[in-house]
């Protein structure tokens, strides 16, 4: 007779927790993704087995909760014992001390499991300074009902370029059914995301190997004219203030045509609780144009213990609860098996989820080719496809989001946009002293 979910859960969290904690409230900062809601959701499983552990939870939006996190563990605030943080974070975070190592997991945690460039992503020197409770890529979604109905066939492996000239033959706006769906919202983890990486796509790059911006190339032009004129001509209304999760409901509600964006959605867009075309969803790689080099990203939420915890253990426990595979397999029970958290386990993609997941092919096949240590045509002094890992990006990352969600608007040209681009950069990294 095969243990349930539930008591293997049992088992690991007296595992982890080796000791009886005692009485204590964990405070869990995390973002409101579908996903972290569901772990809230199932999270009564762990306070059943750990009475003495109440859990309180922060649930914010996502730039929101970047600059909370940030401005708390800066000041050693003491606010949150458990973090949902970002690759970025883990590195940066780490190295400057401000985190908890991971160390000493226990054999049943399998640490072997979770994909390399994951465990590298959330590690600095060796030490893992986060536990990954997803990872994802960034791949397209579409609708298979409209282009079947236009005579269209999506490639397997698009360029930008196929795909705003399907977009422009899909896009209805008197029907409320738009070609494309993009993040406008601005922020560094928002639209500069997908922007970087369509202009990773068309050769450009933020640094070069003199750590000097390149706003002012012909490559970044191109990719930036390429988003504003498209989102003009096929995106929805109030594009500037769409992020991931207001796409999702776009997609979800049945108004795009055309989605590109993070491969975590998969197990949204094809849950009929949600969405509205979960039977008519098609997913292929993310678009590429003169390069395919950083036209997808890597990313990972994660979850962390800051160093000015309490709750150390406890927060321990619950991380490593939350990211374990027998969480995965509580969500499977529970929720089906396609939605468990993707993109961190090996174990993960058995034949029963790769029949389930339709997404889930794309997904680990992007993964896989996301390399951060090149993700340009031509070399880089960075780490990071979508982003850049120096402590900088943060706030020069929202200011040049900002500059390009002005422009999607009209309240700038894409050159006045670039240059302000190029001139802001260039006087923040002066400041802090690069090229080092």
């Amino acid at each position: 007779m095969q243990p349930t979910a539930k008591a293997l859960l049992a088992l690991t969290c007296l595992t982890l927790s080796g000791v009886s904690l005692g009485a204590q409230t964990l405070t869990i900062a995390t973002v409101n993704n579908s996903d972290m809601i569901r772990m809230q959701r199932l999270s009564k499983d762990f306070e059943a087995e750990h009475p003495d552990i109440k859990l309180n939870w922060v649930v914010l939006e996502e730039n929101v909760l970047r600059q909370r996190l940030t401005t708390d563990i800066a000041t050693q605030g003491g606010q949150f014992d458990v973090l949902t943080i970002g690759m970025y974070e883990a590195a940066l975070w780490g190295a400057k001390g401000w985190l908890e190592p991971m160390k000493d997991l226990p054999a049943s945690y399998a640490l072997d499991d979770v994909f390399p460039s994951v465990r590298e992503g959330l590690s600095v020197k060796g030490s893992l300074y986060a536990l990954p409770f997803y990872a994802e890529s960034s791949m397209t979604y579409y609708r298979t009902d409209l282009f079947k109905d236009a005579g269209l066939t999506m490639p397997e492996r698009p360029t930008w370029e196929q795909i705003a000239e399907f977009a422009g033959k899909l896009n209805h706006p008197d029907k409320e059914q738009y070609g494309l769906c993009l993040r406008g919202k601005a922020g560094w983890g928002e639209n500069i995301a997908l922007i970087t990486t369509v202009a990773n796509a068309y050769g450009a790059r933020w640094f070069d190997e003199q750590w000097k911006p390149e706003f002012s190339g012909p490559e970044w032009k191109n990719a930036l004219n390429f988003y504003v004129d498209t989102m003009k001509k096929s995106g929805p209304p109030g594009a500037s203030s769409n992020g991931f999760n207001e796409n999702l409901a776009l997609f979800n509600s049945g108004k795009c045509a055309i989605w590109v964006d993070a491969s975590v959605a998969g197990s949204f867009v094809t849950d009929k609780s949600q969405s509205k075309v979960a039977d008519h969803v098609g997913f292929t790689f993310a678009p590429h144009q003169v390069t395919d080099k950083g036209s997808a990203w890597l990313y990972s939420w994660a979850l962390a213990i800051p160093t000015s915890s309490k709750a150390k253990d406890a927060a321990k426990a619950f991380s490593a609860w939350a990211t374990s595979r027998e969480y995965a397999a509580l969500v499977a029970e529970k929720d089906g098996i396609a939605n468990v958290p993707p993109g961190t386990r090996a174990s993960t993609y058995s034949d029963a989820y790769m029949s389930a997941a339709p997404f889930a092919k794309v997904t680990l096949e992007s993964l896989k080719a996301a390399d951060p240590g090149k993700p340009t045509l031509k070399p880089v002094p960075y780490i990071g496809i979508q982003l850049v890992t120096i402590p900088e990006f943060q706030a020069v990352g929202t200011q040049v989001g900002k500059l390009f969600s002005a422009a999607l608007i009209g309240q700038s040209t894409v050159d006045q946009a670039l240059a302000a681009a190029q001139q802001t950069t260039e006087r923040e990294m002066k400041r802090a002293g690069y090229p080092k």
